[in-house]
């Protein structure tokens, strides 16, 4: 098969022939059709994960089509359409068998415990815990966008979040993950704040649900915010993963508001300073919040087939496999507007 790979930490990817994968008892092998492109991605190509080895094909936000089963998948048959979870349960652990397969205690992660989904094929570990059903309705492309950034909102929004109608709801970043949580939040009755220093994005962020925006270079976050909501947030969510936005999604919410990080926080913007004080003082809840069940994707699901959720929305580019051989590495760089997804 086709995919693309890197053999060094910050190195160029090259496209080339590496052997198809073959399941092990418990695997499906996918026949990727789309995959989108994750700033995580670009953490595993730095160096960041200490689950990435060399040589390694990044992925992890994959749909496509099951082209083969282990002898101990029963719930899957090859020709069924799919998508994942990023983050896969071993259906065992202590964590999977309390419903929180997103935090497994064995979990693996196409594109970081394994090769991922640029490539033709993928393997998927656990079939029968990992593995969503796609309706015939969504492409594979909008189901590729999915995988991590609006899956992973939409948990942190409503579950770990949330969030009420009427909530003032602040989002830090405009990428992928926070225009989905905008979406998500304002689909969900919130007055929605969209923070970015891109113009463009936070035009994005209008058209996603957002009732006003602002621009973190061209004023003092806090402040704006604490004024356009009467005291503050009841719900922020740090969608980028620095320590300034970080600090601003703390400081900017009202008494007994939540904080909720999903932006990734790594290399020189790891381990943030919080504002303990205010934390206490105001009876704070800071939450974490990493990715969502399989067995939880059906309402969403039935959001988005719906047409309440329409995360095609913010898809702005379709790539081939050369192209987000060579986009990967940008990634820091936020090119786009949108999302960019891999096309197969």
């Amino acid at each position: 098969m086709k995919a693309a790979v890197f053999e060094e930490f910050r190195s160029p990817l090259s496209i080339r022939s590496v052997p198809d994968p073959t399941p092990r008892p418990d695997s499906a092998i996918i026949a990727v059709r789309a995959c989108g492109l994750c700033r995580s991605d670009w953490h595993g190509w730095m160096g960041h994960d200490s689950d990435v080895h060399l040589p390694h094909v990044p992925g992890h936000e994959l749909a496509g089509e099951i082209a083969a089963v282990g002898s101990d998948v029963r719930m899957w048959q090859p020709g069924a359409r799919i998508t994942v979870p990023f983050c896969c349960g071993c259906g065992t652990c202590e964590q999977c068998v309390s419903g929180n397969h997103q935090i497994c205690d064995r979990y693996t992660q196409p594109g970081f415990t394994q090769w991922g989904a640029f490539a033709e094929y993928v393997e998927i570990r656990h079939a029968d815990v990992n593995l969503v059903a796609l309706p015939e309705s969504l492409d594979y492309v909008t189901a590729a966008s999915l995988g991590c950034r609006f899956a992973t909102s939409f948990r942190a929004v409503v579950s770990q979040g949330r969030v009420s109608a009427g909530d003032w709801v602040v989002v830090h970043g405009c990428g992928g993950v926070g225009l989905s949580a905008i979406m998500i939040a304002a689909s969900m009755g919130a007055l929605v704040i969209g923070v970015d220093v891109r113009p463009e994005r936070l035009e994005m962020a209008k058209l996603c649900g957002a009732a006003t925006t602002l621009n973190a270079n061209q004023t003092d976050v806090v402040t704006a915010i604490k004024e356009l909501t009467g005291g503050g947030a009841h719900l922020s969510l740090d969608a980028l993963g620095s320590h300034q936005t970080c600090w601003n999604s703390v400081k900017c919410l009202r008494k007994r508001g939540r904080h909720v990080q999903i932006g990734l926080m790594a290399g020189t913007e790891a381990d943030p300073p919080v504002p303990m004080g205010t934390v206490i003082a105001n009876e704070l809840e800071l939450i974490g919040s990493h990715g969502l069940q399989a067995f939880e994707y059906g309402r969403m699901l039935r959001l988005i087939t719906s047409g309440v959720l329409q995360p095609e929305k913010m898809i702005s580019n379709r790539v081939t496999l050369a192209e987000a051989a060579d986009l990967l590495p940008k990634l820091n760089e936020f090119p786009g507007t949108g999302v960019t997804v891999l096309e197969i």
